[in-house]
């Protein structure tokens, strides 16, 4: 289970590269940068909820 400490960063660069992908569409009629920025902000928010879940799970875990 120890890969479970590095998946929120997952979630970082995921976003990080969603929200690049937002920007470069950006002006772009026929794309839908949108879209991409929602996803970008829905996994930079995943980040910070899984840091504070995993936390919130080892605190518990203490004896």
């Amino acid at each position: 289970m120890q890969y479970l400490k590095y998946t929120p960063y997952l979630y970082l660069i995921l976003g990080a590269a969603f929200i690049y992908d937002g920007i470069a569409k950006w002006n772009d009629p026929a794309a839908t940068p949108k879209i991409s920025l929602f996803i970008g902000a829905l996994a930079i928010f995943m980040f910070f909820f899984r840091k504070r879940f995993a936390k919130k799970l080892e605190d518990r875990n203490k004896p």
